[in-house]
């Protein structure tokens, strides 16, 4: 931005308008652009150039400068997380900052390849091609939904239950997004016990140097899409606010994919004091998505773009309420204290059967046959207050985070209703009929951490830290087919997980990192309901518990960039499916914890500028993991007996994941080249090495692709993007799923065209 300069990490703010008075225009080197930007992060000023003299009270003179305009035409990259960050500890831990505005991607259709090609490691899953969601995964974790990330938007959880079901529906559009915060597991302690880390999308904020701003961005490409993005903000007086509106619509690559969505957003800021803010902000999201069914893989090979159902939906609707009071009590304190919460509803109807099945209409009734009804509703409420407090210990500089969180949810799961016949999204069930499964799943959990960062000497950092979690999910109601008695069931969370980080600064480019974190993931209300009355659920079920463990080295030099981390994650108590026989000899499958598995691995980022001046820079980068994900001391069921998989590899996980790309700039446009490959994973435990009949099992085969986005900034305030995703049409999907939406395989888009045009007033 020209003349503006505006910086949000944590709780600071910093801005400073131009004047008047003309602008001088200089070009710096990255370096000294860097350190103009600490400096005006530490203090508000103002830049000026020779004007005038003032005289203090002390009779020093001081001289009135013109303002002055900096720009930096930097390269896209990835930056890390300061040391301290908020009211958080990053000392020690990996972690990334992608900002968007800097980026050439695909944000209409959130093409999460695009979005997170610098971040090694991210396996991102294509669950739909209508841009609905983002399900990405990292260190060979599960990508549904994301679910193995602790979400969070401005610092809000969006997870919708992270007891009972901790998918996050909630799916904000990539244009209102400014920056992606991706930390990994090590820094678990800090914001719950996920093993895959936490995300953060922060939202674009108002223009505080106006009273009113606007945006607009809108798309339109292949197969339908059209999008429409507008946002007002600004400031007036002690009040800053942000609104936006969001509306698109795709009919899809394949056929009957069809997908509406909208989304709103309204943030409100009170400035009370120099030390004392307000934030009241509501996000609501929703989407329906025609689900065009799974397909075999003779189905696929022959025509990827066909459907196998046409009266499937499927519709999320989120709101996600918030208010946070930043305290900065002194110098050295600082309280935040946030209550949330995520409520709404998950809603499908389907034809729920495998791609070999048809769903045609019966020649005897003339109809189709009912459909599946199934609705989750979600009541959610979190309350977090965290004080980091900065002390002296042995003459050395001391940092202390420490909170308490409280999580109270309610997570309502009505399914197997019995729908109508019709063809379009129709909630109600047959008349005379109920639910097959109607359940509640109530979770009571407050947990309390504390981590205290200790820098004990210039250059060596040492944290250390705990977080205690005492909870319990109780699941009440009613399962058709099931004895009532054996409907209830509870589980507890009960543990104290403890981590320690390091962090060596070699110099001022390069820092040598480590830590070791304990984790675990809570059993799920899925994982507790029996499929059918052929199931038993085990009532000894234990959460999964584990570690995350890395050790990485980053450094920044002139023209090139490089992180490396090797890491270590063990996963216990894995859930699945083993034979087991009733006290009258009957077969019966029993869902229980089956074993562990272990990923490890190598995660590389390498980035060279080969050219920078002011009007051409060329960088070149690349991103590539290597993740040996197995399993360890487990046994799964094939149907008919168990069988030991020790050594087998864990589904979805690529061996190597690889994107490399090329950037140009040339004065203010951009053109960014990308190749991302995925090897080969497997669908299941066994690792079924050719595809079933039904396509349900089977591997996943490698693919890579090519894409190109290019933009354009024509003036301070217009800028131009546009996209060409799978640019030699590669035919590829990248899981077969176990549940939603359908076993089978479910084809990725082919090649496509985005145009963006956005501009600001």
């Amino acid at each position: 931005m020209l003349g503006t300069y505006r910086l949000q990490y944590g709780i600071t703010s910093v801005s400073a308008a131009p004047s008047s008075l003309p602008a001088m225009l200089l070009t710096v080197r990255l370096p000294l652009v860097y350190a103009l930007l600490i400096l005006l992060s530490a203090t508000p000023v103002r830049l000026f150039a020779q004007s005038d003299t003032v005289r203090s009270p002390l009779t020093t003179s001081a001289h009135v400068l013109n303002e002055v305009t900096v720009r930096s035409r930097r390269m896209p990259s990835v930056e890390s997380l300061p040391d301290v960050y908020g009211t958080y500890l990053m000392a020690g831990k990996r972690s990334e900052v992608i900002r968007l505005s800097g980026l050439d991607a695909n944000v209409a259709e959130k093409t999460g390849r695009q979005v997170f090609a610098r971040v090694p490691g991210v396996f991102v899953y294509d669950m739909d091609g209508v841009g609905n969601q983002i399900n990405i995964a990292t260190r060979g974790l599960d990508p549904h939904r994301s679910w193995e990330l602790n979400s969070r938007q401005n610092g809000v959880i969006t997870n919708s239950d992270l007891y009972g079901y901790p998918a996050s529906h909630f799916s904000p559009p990539l244009e209102s997004i400014d920056r992606v915060e991706l930390v990994r597991g090590t820094a678990s302690l800090q914001y719950g016990s996920q093993f895959g880390g936490m995300i953060n999308y922060v939202t674009k904020g108002a223009d505080t140097t106006r009273t009113i701003g606007y945006e607009s961005i809108n798309s339109v490409g292949s197969y339908g899409l059209r999008s429409m993005y507008n946002a007002l903000g600004g400031r007036i007086g002690k009040w800053a606010y942000y609104v936006y509106d969001y509306r698109r619509h795709s009919d899809g690559y394949r056929q009957n994919s069809c997908s509406d969505a909208q989304a709103q957003f309204a943030s409100l800021q009170y400035q009370a004091t120099d030390r004392l803010r307000l934030r009241a902000e509501l996000g609501r999201s929703t989407y329906r998505y025609q689900i065009p069914g799974p397909l075999t893989d003779s189905m696929f090979a022959e025509n990827p773009r066909q459907s196998t159902r046409s009266r499937n939906y499927f519709s999320p609707d989120i709101w996600v309420p918030s208010v946070r009071l930043d305290w900065q009590l002194t110098d050295r304190t600082q309280i935040v204290w946030t209550t949330s919460a995520v409520l709404g509803t998950r809603s499908s109807v389907q034809f729920d059967a495998f791609a070999t099945v048809a769903d045609a209409i019966d020649p005897q009734t003339g109809q189709y046959k009912p459909r599946q009804v199934d609705i989750d509703r979600f009541n959610s409420y979190t309350s977090e207050l965290r004080l980091l407090h900065r002390y002296a210990f042995v003459n050395r500089e001391a940092t202390l985070a420490i909170g308490v969180q409280g999580i109270n949810n309610d997570l309502h799961r009505r399914q197997l209703g019995q729908g109508t016949t019709g063809t379009d999204y129709d909630l109600s069930l047959v008349e005379g009929t109920i639910w097959g499964r109607d359940l509640h799943f109530r979770t009571r959990n407050v947990a309390v951490f504390a981590e205290n960062q200790f820098r004990l000497t210039s250059r060596l950092t040492v944290s250390a830290g705990l977080r205690a979690e005492n909870g319990e999910s109780r699941m009440s109601g009613l399962i058709r087919y099931y004895a009532p008695i054996d409907v209830p069931n509870t589980i507890t969370h009960r543990f104290v997980l403890a981590g320690v980080n390091a962090q060596y600064r070699l110099n001022d480019a390069v820092r040598v990192y480590g830590g070791w974190s304990q984790a675990y993931r809570p059993v799920i209300f899925k994982d507790i309901i029996p499929a059918s009355v052929y199931e038993r659920v085990a009532p000894n079920l234990k959460d999964a518990t584990g570690f995350n463990a890395e050790l990485g080295i980053e450094g920044h030099w002139q023209a090139l960039r490089m992180h490396v981390t090797l890491f270590d994650l063990l996963y216990r108590n894995r859930m699945g499916n083993l034979i087991t026989t009733d006290p009258a000899g009957q077969s019966l499958v029993l869902r229980t914890n089956i074993g562990d598995s272990r990923n490890q691995g190598v995660e590389a980022l390498v980035e060279v500028d080969v050219v920078h001046t002011r009007r051409w820079g060329v960088q070149v980068f690349s991103t590539t993991a290597y993740i040996d994900a197995r399993y360890v001391n487990a046994s799964v069921s094939n149907g008919r007996e168990n069988m030991v998989v020790d050594g087998n590899r864990v589904e979805s996980v690529p061996v190597w994941t690889s994107r490399n790309g090329l950037v140009v700039r040339y004065g203010r446009a951009r053109l960014t080249t990308l190749y991302s490959y995925v090897g080969q994973t497997f669908s299941d435990a066994l690792n079924t090495p050719i595809p079933t009949a039904n396509g349900a099992k089977g591997p996943v085969p490698a693919y890579g692709l090519w894409d190109v986005n290019v933009s354009w900034r024509t003036s301070k305030h217009v800028l131009i993007r546009g996209s060409l995703n799978n640019l030699l049409n590669r035919q590829y999907f990248t899981k077969r799923p176990t549940f939603y939406p359908g076993p089978g395989v479910w084809p990725s888009d082919g090649r496509s065209g985005v145009v963006a045009v956005g501009f600001t007033l």
